[in-house]
């Protein structure tokens, strides 16, 4: 049975499955699907053409499914936006729906937005990803699985964060950050390490982590090219993480983040 506040308009159409909270304010829209045990705080919007899957908590004035900010956008434009089971959306989050016709922007399995962080149209969103408070995800961007997104980071329209890749605070990337990799907070397009406290944390085995820093110091630190480097760890690599970083490498249309000699410590673990 659901708690729905008498104060909360829920437009006639609207899909609500069973063990919903809706507090005083919110608002569906009456081609809104909200899945069994999703909680709707207080002034929560939950916009036409948005699935929500069991067990989201959207809290107080964040938005789900509004117009993206596109100026060719047709408001008549039927779009989506999709989210796995178990998101947790934060107080003043904002996730757009895609901008062109049955397009979708979406969103994975146990994905936490956390306060004014923002998803923009069209972007993919991996299991277990974290964006932190204030960080920016524009257009077209894809986020890997268990990526961590640091406060007020930028992610421009288009780029690839691979997956269990870090992104330290208020830095911003305008091209692809290869799988497992960090960048350095408060810069621009730089990688300073790999995630190693993430890997173990991921149960990534040993060797993994092993081909990962071998994949590593071929993409940064044997001085070839990036074209060079991706033949290098595909040759070196037939299977495993290290392969999967040459592939993401191989597969960017925007090239790929660099290091800096200067910011590479010892990549112990």
């Amino acid at each position: 049975m659901s708690d729905i506040s008498p104060l909360a308009v829920i437009e006639d159409g609207a899909k609500i499955g069973s063990g919903v909270s809706i507090g005083p304010f919110a608002f569906v829209g009456h081609k809104a699907v909200v899945g069994d045990g999703c909680v709707l705080d207080s002034h929560a919007v939950v916009r036409d053409f948005v699935t929500l899957a069991p067990r989201c908590h959207v809290h107080a004035f964040a938005v789900l499914g509004d117009w993206p900010q596109d100026h060719a956008f047709d408001p008549a434009t039927e779009s989506y936006v999709v989210t796995g089971e178990g998101c947790d959306f934060r107080e003043g989050v904002t996730v757009h729906r895609g901008t062109r016709p049955g397009t979708t922007t979406r969103i994975g399995n146990r994905v936490m937005m956390m306060a004014n962080s923002h998803a923009a149209h069209n972007v993919q969103i991996g299991d277990d990803v974290i964006l932190a408070n204030g960080a920016l995800l524009a257009g077209y961007s894809e986020i890997g699985e268990k990526a961590f997104i640091s406060g007020n980071v930028t992610v421009h329209q288009f780029c690839r964060v691979g997956r269990l890749a870090m992104l330290g605070g208020l830095s911003g990337v305008a091209f692809d950050v290869l799988p497992f990799c960090m960048t350095q907070p408060a810069s621009g397009n730089c990688i300073g390490s790999l995630n190693l406290v993430g890997m173990k944390r991921a149960g990534l085995s040993l060797q993994d982590r092993k081909d990962i820093r071998e994949a590593f110091r071929i993409f940064f630190r044997s001085g070839l090219n990036v074209s060079q480097a991706i033949a290098k760890a595909k040759e070196t690599f037939p299977s495993g993480a290290g392969r999967e970083m040459a592939e993401f490498a191989e597969a960017s249309k925007r090239g790929i983040c660099q290091a800096h000699f200067e910011h590479l410590p010892a990549l112990e673990g």
